[in-house]
């Protein structure tokens, strides 16, 4: 029994996911000491497991609850502190984000965070399937920073690097608004159905 348990927590998935987690402060601490090939090398591998334990996950129907919260938990750490310290000017990199793009990276992960705490209280359903625009946003995200971190550490500033913030810009805002869409369907279609039971 207790081997059972232990098998079905420390599933490959779920050991990538933790791993991703326990990356993010080797990360952050890379990045404020200026290693950045060190940084760049940790955040693609950290990259990498989100790929992985997905397809793993589905290709071996190891799916788990406990998966459900690693994955997201390990994506919203690694793109936070992603954002939010290639933002900082002060640390002197020649490369920075701009601050609007990270506030509407984070600021849409707070309301979707926010949205699916609210739908999980007033209706039945457990999980919100990430749809194909999300996926690409995330994608996008995590592509703007390997690029940002990679340019720091060959020292260049490539006029198209602009490009890709508004990409992402975009992208983020239209997936935020598909999720909220999403999100009121599904609150409609709660209150309809009270409605009619009544």
């Amino acid at each position: 029994m207790k081997k059972e348990l232990l098998r079905n927590i420390f599933t490959a998935p779920n050991v990538l996911s933790l791993s991703r987690i326990l990356l993010v402060p080797v990360f952050l601490v890379l990045i404020l000491k200026n290693r950045t090939f060190f940084a760049l090398i940790v955040f693609f591998i950290a990259s990498a497991t989100d790929f992985l334990d997905g397809y793993i996950a589905r290709r071996s129907s190891q799916v788990s609850k406990l998966g459900q919260i690693l994955d997201p938990t390990g994506d919203k750490l690694l793109m936070a502190t992603g954002f939010i310290v290639l933002t900082l000017t002060s640390l002197g990199y020649q490369n920075t984000l701009p601050v609007w793009l990270t506030a509407v990276v984070i600021g849409r992960d707070v309301v979707i965070v926010i949205g699916t705490s609210i739908i999980f209280r007033m209706t039945r359903v457990r999980q919100i399937h990430v749809t194909f625009l999300g996926k690409l946003s995330t994608t996008c995200q995590m592509g703007v920073l390997l690029l940002v971190l990679l340019f720091n550490w060959i020292e260049i500033t490539p006029w198209y690097l602009v490009v890709f913030y508004y990409l992402t810009l975009g992208l983020t805002i239209l997936s935020g608004i598909q999720y909220g869409v999403i999100g009121v369907d599904m609150l409609k279609k709660k209150r309809d159905g009270s409605g009619s039971s009544r």
